[in-house]
């Protein structure tokens, strides 16, 4: 999971690329509003031609220079739909002349033709508000409906494309480093452990033999063999969590187990070596469930590890008060599941999505990579979930741990 300072990198990042798309967007509107105001002065332009030309009279060669002037000047730099139109905003006739850059209707029945150009008006109309052609400045003789060139529209989606193509990108990124991340945080995790491994690997053979040493002078000793014997129970323990590590980034081997007895075999070792104070006041048990046994596929020392955190986390949570720590099995046809629940001091509501960060911990000790080391075991190299059932502050918690079945 993200750290805070991460996060917080992340969000100005995500603040930047938001103004700069409202940037893009707000510039690509300036432009197309100019562009309509343009067109706006180029259909205005037409109409007072019109209006000039209903105004001249009709029979004299200057009017027929002028209307030659118009269509050859003005009308044909239109590169926007425009229909002409008469006071009661009806196309006028011949439909195809006072169109431009229109499609000419499919039908070229009249009342086909004019159904086809009112539709077509009343769609120019929603875009842009008609322009009045009057004579004498009081008589409307005609209006002019006109739309958007092509250009415009292609500007109105470029901010879309833009912003698409750069989400487009910064998602690839993000994808891309995080997968780097990811990737050379394991490579950590992975060396971090083999090297742990390795350095364990010398002093624990040197400690077998002077155990070793030390079990011959104490043949006579029961006292002493007992402690000799504990010490390699110890030891043991030791040379499992050197071959836990030594696993670490490598496909672990999977093997049909009896939960049961894979629990209560960490639970028991816990139970053995409390202190004498905590052992009165604590007690750790174990709730099978009444289908039989549980079974399922696991890597008996890597999900011995996962129990023997989930037990640590507990008994730290319960501290110095009297409690008791219980693991509840079941399972069904799909799946088994391993319920820990303390009765301990519980989790805040805002530390619950950080308990399974590495690096996060409450306590003043401690690394907090137990709950993430083991979510990684479960989830990584078992297939299944860990996840935090319930919490309540002063009265415990429950964590989940499903396999498959």
């Amino acid at each position: 999971m993200a750290s805070p300072r991460t996060t917080n990198i992340k969000l100005v990042l995500l603040v930047l690329a938001v103004a700069i798309v409202l940037g893009t967007l707000w510039y690509s509107q300036v432009l197309v509003d100019e562009l309509l105001l343009k067109e706006r002065d180029v259909a205005a332009l037409y109409a007072k031609s019109l209006e000039y030309l209903a105004n001249q009279p009709t029979d004299s060669l200057s009017t027929q220079a002028d209307y030659s002037f118009i269509f050859d000047e003005v009308i044909r730099s239109i590169d926007f739909p425009m229909i002409l139109t008469d006071p009661g905003h009806r196309p006028v006739p011949p439909y195809a002349q006072s169109a431009r850059n229109i499609d000419p209707a499919p039908d070229t029945a009249p009342g086909a033709q004019e159904a086809y150009y009112t539709a077509i008006i009343a769609e120019l109309d929603r875009l842009n508000t008609p322009v009045r052609v009057t004579v004498e400045d009081t008589i409307v003789v005609n209006y002019v409906h006109y739309g958007e060139s092509p250009i415009i529209t292609r500007l109105r989606w470029l901010p879309l494309i833009e912003v698409g193509v750069a989400g487009l990108f910064i998602l690839i990124g993000y994808v891309g480093f995080s997968y780097i991340k990811r990737h050379e945080q394991s490579n950590i995790w992975v060396g971090m452990a083999k090297e742990t491994a390795h350095q364990l690997g010398t002093p624990l053979s040197s400690i077998m033999g002077w155990i070793e040493m030390m079990r011959k002078g104490a043949r006579d000793h029961p006292e002493q063999l007992s402690v000799l014997n504990e010490m390699e129970k110890d030891l043991d323990r030791l040379q499992k969590i050197t071959d836990r590590f030594s696993k670490i980034g490598s496909k672990p081997i999977l093997a049909e187990e009896n939960l049961e007895e894979v629990v209560r075999s960490v639970l028991e070792y816990f139970q053995n070596r409390l202190p004498s104070r905590f052992a009165r006041d604590r007690r750790i048990e174990l709730k099978a469930g009444s289908q039989g046994e549980v079974t399922a596929r696991i890597n008996r020392e890597l999900f011995e590890w996962v129990i023997e955190n989930l037990v640590k986390n507990a008994l730290e949570a319960i501290e110095d008060n009297e409690g008791v720590i219980s693991f509840q099995l079941a399972g069904d046809a799909e799946s088994v599941t391993i319920d820990a629940t303390d009765t301990g001091k519980g989790v805040d509501a805002k530390n619950r999505k950080d308990i399974f960060r590495p690096g996060f911990s409450t306590k003043r000790r401690g690394w907090g990579l137990g709950l993430s080391l083991s979510k990684r075991i479960v989830e990584t190299y078992h297939n299944g979930r860990l996840t935090l059932r319930d919490s309540r502050v002063g009265r415990g918690t429950t964590f989940r741990i499903r396999l498959p079945r």
